[in-house]
């Protein structure tokens, strides 16, 4: 008597997982390529967000100080009180700002005081981290918002 054995058809071939490759590939392309320039903008618009919060507690420090930070002690003044400061008693408890942000790029928030455009300058030298650029690595500034 002669047994017949069962063929094991249950597997994919190699074109079926290479067609499969290809459309993930293809997927993939078409997220990156839309999401992004949108992280592009998203960073450009939590600086602007984080400049007009700094903005902010700089004005709500001169109006409890009397002045605004000093361009040594810079941002750092709306976290604690600088050293040596003649309105101690005047200081916010807690301060300002609960910690002091870098900007989407990693770098500090450049701070001018007094400014060359406004009161008070604050700015991101955006992607490139140079002052100019254009697009992307344009300046980030208080006095174009």
């Amino acid at each position: 008597m002669k047994t017949k054995h069962k063929r094991n058809d249950d597997g994919f071939t190699l074109v079926e997982v290479m067609v499969v490759m290809v459309i993930i590939g293809l997927l993939a392309t078409f997220v990156v390529i839309n999401v992004l320039p949108s992280q592009d903008k998203a960073m450009v618009q939590k600086a602007k967000t984080d400049i007009r919060i700094l903005e902010q507690a700089s004005e709500m420090y001169r109006l409890d100080m009397l002045d605004y930070p000093d361009e040594n002690t810079g941002l750092s003044a709306l976290q604690e009180l600088p050293p040596g400061s003649d309105n101690a008693d005047r200081y916010r408890p807690g301060g300002y700002v609960k910690f002091l942000p870098d900007d989407p790029w990693g770098r500090p928030y450049v701070y001018r005081y007094p400014g060359e455009n406004g009161v008070i300058d604050i700015l991101s030298y955006g992607s490139d981290g140079e002052p100019g650029g254009e697009g992307l690595a344009a300046d980030i500034v208080s006095w174009e918002q």
